[in-house]
């Protein structure tokens, strides 16, 4: 071979570097080595750089073993003196990802600073920039802090979009969970007889090469029902809030019940909370009327969106005050415990000292639901959409005060 490996025998060479490869934990197969001996026949490297890019698109297959293949390299040709790094290049412990024995000269790194895959350009802020995201108001913790204990009724329509936000931000990590769909996944437990196999076609039906794959996880699905009755007149903007941040952030579908049940799920996943908030008002036309809590579980069960309450949380946002007899309520909610995965019911009055499951409905209610949250102000609202997300933990009922059953008010 003439150049920089003059006299080397080619296959010898590409077998032990292929090897000491290996070793530092980069698969280097032997389709990598037949590539890598036809290129050194190809193009016979007449500079250690040549050599180096060669070999490392010959021998490298995924970006993360590059840091490995440059350790390799640079133990084997540890005698080559030093050669400088791409210009695109941090300097050595600013980056983890950064391979400091490139060896790369500036006549073979373009004006872009090298390949774009491998050798990132630093990500410098101009000063224009930094100066101007210094002079950005930020809202302060004090901001929320104020208007954390603040009644419903007591907030404008300002606050309840600084609330909505919160609740946004409570909601955008939400729990997800194994379906029966795998998809391939390096780090998976199971192998993938059909990708294995087609990759078999290439080494004459030997499985040289395994495909694994994992569960694909999915977000849970949400459903929730948020009452705007005349009881609940100080908390339905709340709630109209507290359904557009599941609907936007948890692809979750909403509902609004007094006497009948609206869905608003399409109204509120409207890009301005204001616009949304309005569409959702104009939307409900029995708002602040009287409450059939029951007969509005049975429409939901009864209707084509009642197979999205199968496998799901059902939250539902109420003070319990019902017309229906506390029996049908008990009926209703025992169909939904049956369809649903967790059932969590949000009472604006349960944060109230003393406060006792007294009210007929909500009395029926409790049994079949898995916890009772407060939400009656800006930080219990809050604080019940954070706890949302720890609802697929089976720790049953969060009430304690179900034995001896409370006196009823009918």
């Amino acid at each position: 071979m003439s150049g920089l490996l003059r006299g080397v025998d080619r296959a010898a060479f590409a077998v032990a570097f292929a090897d000491r490869l290996r070793r530092a934990g980069v698969p280097a197969g032997l389709t990598e080595v037949d590539d890598f001996v036809r290129a050194l026949a190809t193009n016979p490297p007449a500079q250690l750089s040549t050599l180096y890019w060669t070999a490392r698109i010959s021998l490298v297959r995924r970006h993360t073993h590059l840091a490995a293949f440059d350790r390799v390299f640079t133990a084997v040709f540890a005698d080559a003196p030093p050669l400088p790094l791409p210009r695109s290049a941090a300097p050595p412990g600013a980056r983890d990802d950064v391979h400091v024995p490139v060896p790369a000269t500036t006549d073979d790194v373009g004006p872009g600073g090298g390949l774009p895959w491998a050798t990132l350009p630093p990500a410098v802020a101009e000063a224009a920039e930094s100066e101007t995201a210094t002079r950005l108001p930020e809202r302060t913790p004090s901001a929320l802090a104020g208007l954390a204990d603040r009644p419903f009724e007591d907030l404008d329509g300002a606050q309840l979009d600084l609330l909505g936000d919160a609740l946004r931000a409570a909601v955008a990590r939400w729990p997800t969970r194994r379906t029966r769909r795998h998809a391939v996944a390096p780090s998976g437990r199971r192998i993938a007889l059909r990708p294995t196999i087609a990759r078999a076609r290439r080494t004459a039906w030997e499985p040289v090469e395994v495909v694994r794959e994992r569960p694909v996880r999915r977000p849970r699905r949400v459903v929730l029902l948020c009452d705007v009755s005349e009881s609940m007149r100080a908390q339905a903007a709340a709630y109209l809030h507290l359904m557009r941040a599941f609907a936007v952030a948890a692809d979750a579908e909403v509902f609004a019940f007094a006497t009948t049940l609206t869905r608003l799920t399409v109204a509120l996943r409207h890009t301005s909370a204001t616009a949304a908030v309005a569409q959702a008002s104009a939307a409900v036309t029995d708002r602040f009327g009287g409450t059939r809590i029951a007969t509005n579980l049975r429409t939901l069960l009864a209707s084509h969106h009642g197979d999205a309450v199968r496998g799901a949380v059902v939250v539902i946002g109420s003070d319990g005050w019902d017309s229906d007899p506390p029996g049908d309520l008990a009926a209703a909610m025992a169909r939904l415990r049956r369809r649903a995965y967790r059932i969590v019911w949000l009472n604006p009055r349960a944060g109230a000292p003393g406060f006792a499951p007294r009210v007929a409905g909500m009395a029926a209610a409790l049994p079949y639901c898995d916890r009772l949250l407060p939400a009656g102000t800006f930080r219990e609202l809050v604080a019940a959409a954070g706890q949302l997300q720890s609802v697929t933990c089976t720790d049953g009922l969060k009430w304690p005060t179900l034995t001896p059953a409370p006196r009823i008010i009918a």
